[in-house]
């Protein structure tokens, strides 16, 4: 019985094996037939510009010749900025409340939702200058993150200092795809005003550096889903446990007829 069935396992576990190997033609992002060594390929894309919204953080900062009345303003640490802890930036920043508003020292409420980052700077510059003669505002975004998931090797939360992030730069900070994580059908899940949307991504289209969704917004998320060869080859290792069982029992058997 044992000889009968050892062939066959083998023969079911190399079976295994050969279907859970991955197609090189899988694995290189943004094929395509146009590139050249000699002349560089252009590609027309306009990130979409994002509007803030409520829960949105931002950091405001007042530069003058008047030093009091600057940290008036100031709220946010800047050894919190330069140390990287986005925790502290938060605490520092300036909410934008469910009325799209933030609350500046002195200044007031000041309506900044549905404004991009640029439009909200100069709207507040506006409001500080009836303060502050000759001033000059900073105004960023603080709360520009991103989630990575799946067959990627560090998945997780990542903040970004770009206002101009994309999608290979979120799955860079993600330690990219695993040999697992299938190219072709990435999902971009987004908030938006009516919910969340769900985008499907092929990493492996040229294609991809024109689409709409290459630039990511904030409070995106991107989801590698595994392959099919993922399943085989936990298969396979499972086979391969219990091959080697089988083995070792016949081994037993036949030590135990010789005696």
């Amino acid at each position: 019985m044992m000889t009968f069935l050892l062939p066959r396992l083998r023969l079911l576990w190399a079976g295994l094996l050969l279907t859970g190997c991955i197609s090189q033609r899988q694995l290189p992002y943004l094929q395509g037939a146009d590139y050249s060594t000699q002349t560089a390929v252009a590609v027309a894309n306009v990130p979409t510009p994002y509007l803030l919204q409520p829960n949105d953080v931002l950091s405001v900062r007042v530069q003058s010749a008047q030093p009091a009345l600057n940290e008036i303003f100031n709220v946010t640490d800047t050894r919190a900025i330069f140390g990287g802890d986005p925790g502290n930036m938060f605490l520092a920043g300036y909410n934008v409340d469910a009325a799209g508003t933030v609350n500046l020292p002195t200044v007031g409420p000041v309506k900044v939702a549905g404004l991009t980052t640029d439009q909200a700077q100069a709207t507040i510059q506006q409001q500080v200058n009836r303060f502050v003669r000759d001033a000059n505002v900073l105004v960023k975004l603080l709360s520009f993150k991103v989630t990575v998931l799946g067959e990627v090797r560090n998945p997780g939360r990542y903040f970004v200092y770009n206002a101009q992030a994309n999608v290979l730069e979120a799955l860079g900070l993600a330690g990219d795809l695993t040999e697992f994580g299938n190219r072709r059908n990435v999902k971009l899940i987004r908030q938006t005003a009516k919910g969340s949307e769900v985008i499907l991504l092929d990493l492996t289209d040229a294609k991809l550096l024109a689409s709409p969704s290459y630039y990511l917004l904030p409070n995106d998320a991107l989801y590698v889903e595994p392959v099919k060869a993922r399943a085989t080859r936990g298969n396979a290792t499972n086979l391969g446990l219990v091959f080697g069982g089988v083995s070792a029992l016949v081994l037993l058997l036949n030590y135990i007829k010789l005696q």
